[in-house]
């Protein structure tokens, strides 16, 4: 009776372990990583960590108050200098760099005013 109780916990000690091993493992996500101008992607679309030194030869769209910090694609929180992209596979950006994925953040609709109860 004595070694079926040391198996089974044995047994459950050793199921245990890889899983709990595993789940620290992977549970956590990578810390995010910088994009560099130099990066492949961030070269084919023309990033910039300053969005006055873009080449206006050569995106002609660009306009200087267009900013990442500005762009429907950038995660970041306001007012930080910096934040993912999920054009460049969440790798940190600059709030004031651009790139020609730039697509102006949408608007909230101003929310009429509600009316007041009737007395």
């Amino acid at each position: 009776m004595n070694s079926r109780r040391n198996f089974l916990f044995k047994l459950a000690f050793s199921a245990g372990t890889p899983a709990l091993l595993c789940s620290r493992a992977f549970g956590q996500a990578p810390p995010p990583v910088k994009l560099e101008e130099s990066d492949p992607v961030a070269t084919a679309l023309g990033y910039k960590e300053d969005t006055a030194k873009v080449d206006a030869q050569k995106y002609p769209m660009h306009k200087p108050e267009q900013k990442c910090s500005g762009c429907a694609l950038y995660t970041g929180k306001p007012g930080e200098p910096s934040g993912p992209c999920s054009a460049f596979g969440n790798k940190i950006v600059t709030a004031n760099g651009w790139c020609a994925a730039f697509a102006l953040k949408p608007v909230a609709p101003a929310t009429p005013p509600t009316p007041a109860p009737a007395q």
